[in-house]
């Protein structure tokens, strides 16, 4: 494992381009295997989760290779549809394999995912709603831990979802585009990345209708075709970084932002003091002044706050002048970083659920050695530790790699004294 070092106290200054979406990769590279053939996918961020993902198209037989930012996929020589255990247990997104394997082989054996340690994330919801489209499930395994999905054939049909989740609803999109019949989906999870998955797949020639609202609909096809596509920037890192630079009172451009995407985010930072000026693929935020506090905030689906922004909000508003309360509707574990915030000189009280803190800012951080718990956690520590007094170690930082390229880099272009060490050299 991995730590970072922090050196605070310097105002992010700069301009910088934000990196490919995480978000939206994933499951376009699970898609792929839809295709028997060559996916060419531009603006691929070089992440820990892509490469888990690209292992896993390894084991199941398929290649990918990079040519700088673009991920070129082969799918043709897949030869089977089980996933290793080891493999799935990596990553939260793994479960994308299901619906994608399912779609091709009529057939899926994987287990059930890990990933960060942010809640309980349950796949009920993608099980009952394959359940709907002719699929036999078996649970294997002595803690039945393994699924066997099975059937003859995929038929389309209606699926409601008691919540709109962003993999249930992905994974019936990738069940469907290959079935039999018409699928049509209710409550479906409106996130961009949603909306980015519906669009490669009709480049990729499926139908698709409805993508980026409450109501998707899929006729199934016979087969796709190869296709190029470009992923968006990521709008986590693009409000990450537009955190960072908050916290530490900074002035900076951040090229090829999605500021439709982070209008939420955009207008929460407003509400806290800081100046912010868009454009169509850029965003310029300042903030010369100590922060506001927030009165409420709560994560909601999209096109609500993102939990995705939670921590990163969290750390931003230990530095506000007065009491902010954030309310996390998602995750029942996105509040592990209060510990580690504490020892920095936070204050901050939870309620009863766990789901409820209350933010008394203080005029500034200091120093500490403080761990990572989960990807979008370590971010919010390093933007701790960038705002604040001294010296701050960030340890067990890997976990961030999992969805930012080079968060050392990114920061030091922008001012910061940062950089990645070994832990036996602490």
């Amino acid at each position: 494992m991995s730590s970072i070092e922090v050196i605070g106290g310097e105002r992010l200054k700069g301009e910088l381009k934000i990196q490919g979406s995480k978000n939206a990769a994933l499951p376009v590279i699970a898609a792929a295997i839809l295709n028997k053939g060559i996916t060419v996918l531009k603006n691929c961020p070089r992440i820990l989760d892509v490469y888990h993902m690209i292992n896993v198209l390894e084991e199941l037989g398929g290649s990918a290779k990079w040519e700088k930012d673009v991920l070129v996929i082969d799918t043709a020589g897949i030869n089977s549809s089980s996933v290793s255990e080891e493999s799935v247990r990596k990553m939260r997104s793994s479960i994308l394999f299901l619906g994608a394997l399912l779609g091709r082989f009529k057939e899926v054996t994987i287990a059930y995912p890990g990933g960060c340690s942010i809640g309980k994330r349950p796949i009920d919801y993608h099980l009952a709603s394959l359940k709907r489209m002719n699929v036999l499930q078996e649970f294997l395994g002595p803690n039945e831990s393994i699924i066997h999905c099975h059937t003859d054939k995929i038929i389309g049909n209606d699926i409601f979802l008691e919540f709109p989740s962003v993999g249930a609803t992905q994974n019936v999109i990738l069940s469907a585009v290959l079935s039999e019949g018409t699928t049509r989906i209710f409550n479906a999870a409106r996130e961009p990345e949603v909306w980015e998955l519906c669009n490669y797949l009709a480049e990729a020639g499926a139908r698709i209708c409805g993508k980026g609202t409450a109501f998707i609909e899929v006729e199934g096809v016979k087969k796709l075709h190869d296709v190029e596509y470009t992923l968006p920037s990521d709008r986590i890192v693009a409000g990450t970084y537009m955190a960072a630079i908050a916290a530490t009172n900074g002035n900076a451009v951040l090229l090829d932002t999605p500021v439709r995407q982070i209008e939420t985010v955009i207008r929460t930072m407003q509400k806290s003091g800081c100046k912010i000026e868009e454009s169509d693929n850029a965003l310029k935020i300042s903030c010369t002044e100590r922060l506001l506090p927030v009165k409420l905030l709560c994560t909601r689906p999209y096109p609500g706050f993102p939990t995705d922004m939670q921590s990163q909000m969290m750390t931003m508003l230990c530095l506000a002048d007065g009491r902010s309360t954030i309310v996390e509707e998602i995750f029942e574990s996105r509040f592990q970083n209060v510990e580690e915030l504490r020892r920095m000189g936070a204050i901050i009280n939870l309620d009863e659920s766990g789901r409820r803190a209350e933010v008394d800012g203080v005029k500034s951080l200091s120093a500490a050695t403080v761990t990572a718990h989960d990807l979008r956690g370590g971010a919010a520590l390093v933007i701790a530790g960038l705002s604040a007094t001294g010296k701050t170690v960030i340890r067990d930082a890997t976990c961030i790699d999992r969805g930012y390229e080079d968060i050392c880099r990114d920061m030091s272009m922008l001012g910061a004294r940062i950089r990645y060490c070994s832990e036996n050299v602490l």
